[in-house]
């Protein structure tokens, strides 16, 4: 639907603009939007605000945050373009996007960069003030593709360029505030963000009320970018070259409260409603490290709620003091990425032989070593499965979405609490730098977590008995802390300084029962086998799988894990929507696996497991249940793409039922309905 409007109010500066251009208003009912350019031009910081524009005007969203490792890369080279990207949408959307719908391109290197990833027709709005010699040089340009433009070897004749100068009409908004040149042209991402902000009718008083707020201290600064970004809104209402603007109405959602939430945020929050369902201070011990970090800055606010956070020298001193803090009866948590669950392993040991409870946050990145620190993966599985030292099961559990981390540290706590076991939670840099709306839940809607501590002795050494002269004797007990619960075979919880509770624990083998050091070689065996019933038994307690099978016909399953859930959704969406059956389960829980899993596997022909890794969970599949998993296998350090999967998913529906799969018919837009 297109609406004509020659003049409008801009509410970007709250002026009426006249404007003799026809000004169209197009109806869509999705874009992606990538803002790119050198890491210190604030693109993390301008899409963010777009973010949080957009939650506040009530579409559904996905975001893409994509930067270099470095502080500060080289300044207009490709490695040094930090860029991010939103999918926005009035309809439920499942990943942050392909390829984008429009570019926003701040100098050559960004173009270069990111231009690989459009769709023919995509838009590309370019700021024309740093492509100078020297920028196209670094860029690898030749020469200036802008130039080019109209011509027969055009290289952008594929896209709708918009050349503008944001650079320069920036300064020239800012000249009133007395900056030098290098600050004025800071303002730019703010003039971007006000330009596209007009384009797609975002709400724009939440970013003035932000910017007021964020240079409160410094007016000039803060004057500065309010102006760039009214300037960047009435560049966009009154200018020629841009005749349209667009309209992507809400999302219905279900009644509640909303807000826009990242993942390392919305596990920060998991862990403080676990502190509080569970009635147990939180203790983090944590060593900064991206793409975790976030975890520990948050937490460190949240000191009403019982929450202690301690920034370690090193990784190991992180682990022990919450290890300690467990001993003590808090709710010990320790925050870190792979090469810190590497640090980590033998003081995890230690927690699976003193069997208290331990949370171990690993927000995987890429590797190995250092690898992409900025970059994300799924590579961490087997080192939480096997990566210690002797038979030390581990439960494993995985959130499948920004919002969904909160749930995730959630079931996480109960697991360790109940069973008196670390737990592994295996989130990744894809999950915590994301973000997407999020309901935020009731409180009382929240599972209570019972600690029950140990309070009285449990092990009797003298029964009561009557003596000849009728007077009945005591009986006498001590306390043995590795006696068991029948239901969970978690041994008792007992806090020190407790009366009569006395014991000792540590990383030497335990005899059963009483828990003293034990070397007899049944013991070892006995505890070993005990220590993996328990892990063994907390798949009791879980729910039965959900298999989303709409026909009941599909011979090919699509089983993921992590943030693997919303490429796997997507595509199967788009194989769905060209007239094929598939079929999808999503696992939360990696150790145990729920029990009904082999079954499920065993109702299909063919199994696909998509990972970020080389095959990780289906070697796991192979080994337990004797499945032919199908691993659909990249390690780019990006979220893996719908549309390349969903080829994979319709090539595999194609061997299981002696078809010819054509997937040319859906557009991709409905990848992601």
């Amino acid at each position: 639907m297109d609406v004509r409007r020659p003049t409008t109010r801009s509410k970007g500066s709250g002026r009426e603009v006249s404007s003799q251009v026809q000004k169209q208003v197009k109806q869509l009912d999705r874009v992606i939007i990538r803002f790119a350019g050198d890491s210190g031009d604030g693109m993390q910081l301008t899409g963010d605000r777009f973010t949080q524009e957009s939650a506040v005007f009530g579409n559904d969203l996905v975001t893409l945050p994509n930067f270099p490792a470095e502080i500060r890369a080289p300044q207009g080279t490709l490695p040094g373009v930090s860029s991010f990207q939103v999918h926005f949408a009035d309809h439920d959307i499942l990943t942050a996007g392909d390829a984008p719908d429009v570019l926003v391109a701040m100098n050559p290197a960004a173009l270069k960069a990111n231009v690989g990833d459009l769709a023919k027709g995509a838009t590309i709005i370019v700021d024309t003030h740093d492509f100078s010699g020297r920028n196209l040089t670094k860029a690898g340009y030749d020469s200036n593709p802008l130039d080019a433009l109209g011509d027969a070897n055009d290289p952008l004749g594929d896209f709708a360029v918009h050349p503008v100068d944001l650079t320069g009409m920036t300064v020239a908004a800012v000249k009133e505030f007395g900056l030098s040149r290098k600050d004025a042209a800071r303002a730019k991402n703010m003039f971007a963000l006000g330009l596209l902000s007009w384009m797609y009718g975002r709400p724009t008083e939440s970013t003035t009320a932000f910017l007021n707020k964020r240079f409160a201290k410094v007016p000039a600064i803060r004057d500065a970018n309010i102006t760039a970004f009214k300037a960047g809104w009435n560049f966009g209402e009154t200018t020629e070259a841009f005749a349209v603007s667009y309209e992507i109405k809400p999302a219905p959602v279900s009644p509640g409260t909303y807000r826009n939430i990242s993942g390392n945020l919305a596990l920060a929050y998991g862990l403080v409603a676990a502190g509080v369902r569970s009635g147990l201070p939180v203790f983090l011990g944590s060593y900064p490290i991206t793409p975790a970090s976030d975890i520990l800055h948050e937490l460190s606010k949240h000191k009403a709620f019982g929450v202690t956070t301690f920034q370690a020298e090193d990784e190991i001193a992180g682990v022990g003091s919450a290890i300690g803090a467990s001993f003590a009866g808090h709710l010990g948590v320790t925050t870190t990425s792979g090469p810190g669950i590497a640090l980590k392993s033998e003081a995890i040991g230690l927690a699976i032989m003193t069997e208290l409870p331990l949370l171990v946050v690993d927000v995987q990145r890429g590797g190995p070593s250092t690898g992409l620190p900025t970059k994300t993966e799924q590579a961490d599985l087997l080192q939480a499965m096997f990566g210690r030292n002797g038979e030390a099961p581990m439960p494993i559990v995985a959130p499948q979405s920004p919002g969904d981390c909160f749930d995730a540290a959630l079931e996480a706590a109960r697991i360790a609490i109940t069973y008196r076991t670390p737990v592994m939670l295996l989130s990744d840099g894809y999950l915590a730098n994301g973000s997407e709306p999020w309901r935020i839940p009731e409180i009382a809607d929240l599972p209570v977590i019972e600690p029950d501590f140990a309070t009285e002795r449990n092990h009797v050494v003298k029964e009561a008995r009557t003596l000849e002269d009728g007077t009945v004797t005591e009986e006498e007990k001590d306390f043995w802390p590795y006696l068991r619960d029948e239901e969970t075979l978690a041994r008792p919880w007992a806090v020190p300084g407790t009366p009569g509770l006395e014991h000792r624990i540590g990383g030497l083998e335990k005899g059963e029962g009483h828990g003293n050091i034990s070397y007899d070689p049944a013991n070892h065996d006995f505890m070993v086998r005990t220590r993996q019933a328990k892990v063994d038994r907390i798949a009791e307690s879980l729910p039965p799988l959900e298999v989303d099978d709409p026909s009941g016909r599909a011979k090919v399953l699509v089983l993921g894990w992590g943030s693997t859930y919303g490429p796997i959704g997507a595509g199967v969406r788009r194989v769905r929507k060209a007239g094929y059956d598939v079929a999808q389960v999503h696992l939360r829980h990696l150790n145990p696996f729920p029990q009904d899993l082999g079954e499920i596997l065993k109702r299909y022909d063919k199994v696909l497991v998509p990972e970020m890794n080389l095959g990780q969970l289906s070697l796991l599949l192979r080994a337990k249940y004797l499945v032919d998993a199908v691993g659909y296998n990249v390690v780019r350090g990006l979220p893996l793409k719908a549309a390349e999967l969903a080829e994979a998913i319709g090539g595999l529906v194609a061997d299981a039922e002696g078809i010819t799969v054509d997937l040319s018919t859906t557009t991709a837009e409905e990848t992601s309905r």
